[in-house]
């Protein structure tokens, strides 16, 4: 006999870099002036879909009969629904995201829970036991900013900039040119309070502002947006 079709609820995430308007003209809502960043199809705890009239929670129906639910291969493998599709509608850049690895993943979850931190806290870093890696499938013009390009590069491109204010970066860099010195200086930036953030940042943004020619116009141009948008962040 056929499977019943179940209705499945998405659910939406009100992120302050949202659109106000593509997500609600995607599902034919009105529109109320606030963001609608992102649509969330699936059973992550945090925020699953409901399913049928009765609201049941995603995550609790696949709990409950996992073999049935996702067939025996994906239940044997994963034990959960191994994905999440999101629909993004960014208006703004985005914050800096980090993906932890599996194992990161694993012991991060662990020590949270077992803190007690809730798992939609705001200070909770990990709200499930598993690494992210991503696919995006661009459905307008997207331009995103993945990785980190070789140290040697990176100065290449810092001192094409007119301010003294990157040469310690580059310093640290030329001292250290491997993944763990890069991985050094990205904390050392990130960690800035805000007054040296700011001191560090805003010469750099005015440079980049001042001169958007040359063969990294490209990335000064992108620093002067992202200045523009978000003043003195170290980010």
């Amino acid at each position: 006999a056929p499977s019943a079709v179940e209705i499945i609820e998405v659910v939406l995430q009100g992120y302050a870099w949202g659109s106000t308007t593509s997500i609600p003209d995607l599902l034919g809502r009105p529109v109320t002036g606030e963001p609608v960043a992102e649509l969330w199809l699936g059973a992550h705890p945090s925020a699953p879909s409901l399913v049928g009239g009765a609201g049941v929670r995603l995550d609790e129906l696949v709990a409950a009969d996992t073999e049935a639910a996702l067939g025996h291969d994906v239940a044997e493998r994963f034990d959960t629904l191994p994905f999440l599709l999101k629909v993004l509608a960014a208006d703004a850049p985005l914050s800096l995201q980090a993906h932890p690895s599996v194992a990161q993943a694993e012991a991060g979850f662990a020590r949270e829970e077992s803190a007690g931190i809730a798992i939609d806290a705001p200070d909770r870093s990990f709200r499930d036991r598993h690494h992210k890696p991503e696919l995006i499938c661009a459905l307008t013009e997207f331009d995103a900013l993945c990785g980190f390009r070789e140290p040697e590069q990176t100065i290449e491109v810092f001192e094409s900039i007119a301010t003294p204010g990157l040469d310690t970066v580059c310093e640290m860099l030329r001292t250290d040119p491997t993944s763990e010195g890069l991985g050094r200086v990205l904390e050392w930036i990130l960690t800035l309070d805000v007054a040296d953030a700011a001191a560090l940042v805003e010469p750099v943004v005015a440079a980049c502002r001042e001169d958007r020619g040359g063969p990294h116009a490209a990335e000064r141009a992108m620093a002067a947006m992202l200045g523009d948008r978000y003043p003195g962040d170290a980010g």
